[in-house]
């Protein structure tokens, strides 16, 4: 039996599929158009258990692990979802596990433990200011790391926060961030040495304090129903209790959450990949040209093993990995594999099938050409495929 097909993971699939047919897919197209999802949905995910899937029940969670939480984004893509959906829904998941590490819970697959060895004054009343509504769905958070300069540098943060008695002062400047617009709060990540240091620790910011400005709404090429934003500081004041952590322990904390981040693109990746095969499959079988269906084709029946093929392999070496953190192994070069695997197979199948489905392909009433767009991210969050090959090589001893 698969690690991801027990009894309880196919209710948990049951239940995904339920909720997508129900509450998302009679909307999807108009929140791709206007650029967001309600926040309603996030409430309605959570009254069913979705939102806090992952999440230990002592901070408000629904329990399960990392495995519960990749059964949920596959069912979610394989039900005529998107990875763009994911991004908006589940933001969360990239928001919170700071916190839920620092009051010394594990989250998913985690180890736990306190960041920095110690509880500092708003471990606890993070949780309860932050991490509990967010999962009961009445707020929602952003992840705000990158920056205009920096890429993929995380070491070389520039944003700074100067301690001024019970407050940090914030100044600096974030780009890309995935529900920034609609976000109640961001866990951002700020230098608290000179810019570039390294020295790094994380803040949660709230929306509406003097002197944080979010920017205008970044218009993308695909993940369009999920809001991107650029986010300014200046002079923000964020009291000591808004901390995560110790002090000068948030590279360590953003460092032990990429695993989970980067596995959870993987399986956006594979699970685009099979629902492409899927609906390239259903369009070959019923289009006709010359009097036959495609799918009579030799041509395109090779072709769809073959997408298929790629698509099914990477789900498998994807669980494998997913199992071993869910274990507690220290495989940071698998997962960067895991990843890097995943996005090959989707990038291969989801150009396949577009092609496949000729001129309806190209056009914005096929879920095909929304995958195609949304497929394009995945090699670039969460780290670039070129840094997963430089995690690759020095796992390699290069």
């Amino acid at each position: 039996m698969s690690i991801v097909d027990t009894p309880e993971r196919r209710q948990l699939r049951e239940l995904t599929r339920a909720f997508v047919t129900r509450e998302v897919l009679p909307h999807l197209d108009d929140w791709e158009r206007a650029g967001e999802v309600p926040r309603a949905l996030h409430e309605t995910a959570a009254k069913l258990g979705l939102l806090g899937i992952g999440f230990p029940e002592s901070v408000g969670g629904s329990g399960g692990n990392l495995l519960d939480s990749i059964v949920v984004t596959e069912e979610m893509i394989r039900s005529g979802g998107s990875s763009g959906l994911i991004a908006a829904l589940f933001t969360h998941g990239i928001a919170l596990p700071h916190m839920v590490a620092a009051a010394g819970v594990g989250v998913g697959g985690s180890l736990g433990g306190r960041l920095g060895g110690t509880s500092t004054p708003g471990d606890d009343y993070l949780i309860q200011r932050y991490v509990r509504p967010t999962l009961a769905g009445t707020m929602i958070g952003a992840l705000a790391i990158t920056e205009p300069d920096g890429g993929s540098d995380v070491a070389g943060i520039r944003t700074t926060a100067r301690r001024d008695g019970d407050h940090y002062v914030v100044n600096g400047s974030k780009t890309y961030i995935t529900s920034g617009h609609r976000a109640d709060f961001v866990t951002t990540a700020v230098c608290t040495d000179f810019p570039g240091s390294g020295e790094l620790t994380l803040l949660v910011i709230d929306k509406g304090l003097p002197g944080f400005t979010v920017g205008r709404r970044l218009e993308k090429l695909g993940w369009h129903c999920s809001d991107t934003a650029e986010l300014s500081f200046v002079d923000v004041r964020v009291p000591v209790a808004n901390r995560i952590g110790a002090e000068d322990t948030g590279f360590l904390a953003i460092m032990q959450n990429f695993a989970a981040e980067r596995l959870s693109l993987a399986t956006q990746a594979y699970a685009t990949a099979q629902r492409c095969v899927e609906l390239a499959v259903r369009w070959c079988r019923d289009r006709e040209t010359f009097g036959r269906p495609l799918a009579s084709r030799q041509l395109i029946r090779h072709r769809l093993a073959e997408m298929h093929t790629r698509a099914e392999a990477a789900r498998s070496y994807v669980h494998e990995v997913a199992g071993r953190v869910a274990a507690g192994e220290p495989v940071v070069t698998e997962v960067a594999m895991a990843k890097n695997v995943a996005v090959a197979a989707c990038d291969q199948v989801v150009d396949q099938a577009l092609q496949l489905h000729g001129g309806f392909g190209y056009l914005r009433d096929a879920e095909v050409e929304r995958h195609y767009r949304d497929a394009r991210i995945l090699g670039i969050g969460g780290g670039t495929t070129e840094i997963m090959n430089e995690i690759i090589a020095k796992g390699l001893g290069l």
